[in-house]
């Protein structure tokens, strides 16, 4: 559960007023879409690219205050959550932490080194009361007889790390792979990504000691797209459940979770509904909120467009909901699933 005891201290009188009505609004939102955590039965598990966290280098924020609570909050939901565009320092990631609680902890990567690895890091958040690492971590290099069309590493360096919840051993894969362009020579680069990630992990996944998953943002256009095919064509599952499209305007499907587990231990959880894209606008920084957030926004940009005219009212709301939110959250929704971990019957069975 996050700690809001420091809302006192950040948040004048009227704006802690709206932050809490929306965090409870929030949470209510969690619990209606999402399963509740279990102590041993289930494992939630997510992705989720937070838009430029948090560098602020395009000018459309900073981020507020009340930001990094319901990102926190929509981070507490899962047991384990991997991060893609979080940003060189990690003052921002710490605020999260923070808030969190102290059961919390992450593992980063150091930042991809030249103009494509955007000076990203690749994360993992977990709570350690449901999950513990398992000592093994490490960035995905190439050698060199696989380099990426035969000269590239990857523009954003996949991490690779060993965790255990209950019965389920798995070593989560994150990446953030290269978008470029839709079609010619970027597209194709990113196509080659997807399809050498999936192979390298494919083959460490034949040494059975673990369930491997692969996750974060593809970039997938489609379920039936040959980005897709180019992952699911290295060998790994991705449940239908968890085809769905996670950016702004639903119609791509950059994020994904995909797996290549030991016999029997790909099993979704229960509950109604046991995979999802978290969409979390209906809760905070909603549709028809300009008028609440107007007077926060810079100027600069709400009232002039790139070429320096002037925007009429449509043309503001437009920007507050296509552009300046994705920046106090991100143009990307959290994508997850339900995972049971809890073994041990079928174990004892094997005795019988």
């Amino acid at each position: 559960m996050s700690v809001y005891y420091r809302m006192k201290r950040i948040f004048k009188r009227e704006e802690r007023s709206r932050v809490a009505g929306k965090l409870i609004t929030l949470r209510k939102q969690i619990r209606t879409e999402i399963p509740r955590k279990t102590v041993n039965d289930t494992l939630l598990l997510a992705t989720w690219n937070i838009r430029d966290f948090d560098s602020n280098k395009f000018k459309h924020g900073p981020r507020m205050n009340e930001s990094y609570y319901y990102i926190a909050e929509i981070i507490s939901a899962f047991d384990i959550i991997a991060l893609q565009e979080i940003n060189e320092n990690l003052k921002a990631l710490k605020r999260v932490m923070n808030i969190l609680g102290p059961n919390w902890h992450f593992i980063v990567t150091d930042v991809t080194e030249g103009s494509s690895g955007n000076k990203e890091r690749m994360t993992f958040v977990f709570d350690s009361n449901k999950v513990s690492f398992r000592n093994v971590a490490g960035e995905v290099v190439l050698p060199e007889t696989k380099l990426i069309a035969g000269r590239r590493q990857f523009s954003r360096t996949p991490f690779l790390v060993a965790f255990q919840s209950g019965w389920f051993k798995f070593m989560l894969c994150t990446v953030h792979i290269y978008y470029g362009c839709n079609y010619g020579a970027k597209f194709e680069r990113r196509v080659k990504e997807i399809k050498t990630i999936g192979k390298f992990i494919s083959k460490r996944a034949n040494d059975k000691n673990y369930n491997y998953v692969l996750l974060g943002d593809f970039n997938i256009i489609s379920p039936e797209h040959e980005t897709m095919y180019a992952l699911e064509g290295s060998g790994f599952e991705i449940p239908v459940e968890l085809k769905r499209a996670t950016n702004l305007d639903e119609a791509k499907f950059y994020d994904q979770i995909a797996f290549k587990a030991r016999p029997n231990e790909l099993q979704l959880g229960d509950s109604e509904k046991n995979a999802g894209a978290f969409h979390y606008y209906k809760s905070v920084f909603k549709d028809d909120e300009f008028n609440v957030y107007e007077n926060f926004i810079n100027p600069s940009k709400r009232d002039f467009d790139e070429s320096g005219k002037v925007r009429d009212e449509s043309q503001k709301l437009k920007y507050f909901k296509k552009v300046w939110r994705t920046f106090q959250m991100s143009d990307h929704y959290p994508l997850w699933v339900e995972l049971k971990i809890d073994f041990s019957k079928d174990y004892l069975e094997n005795f019988l």
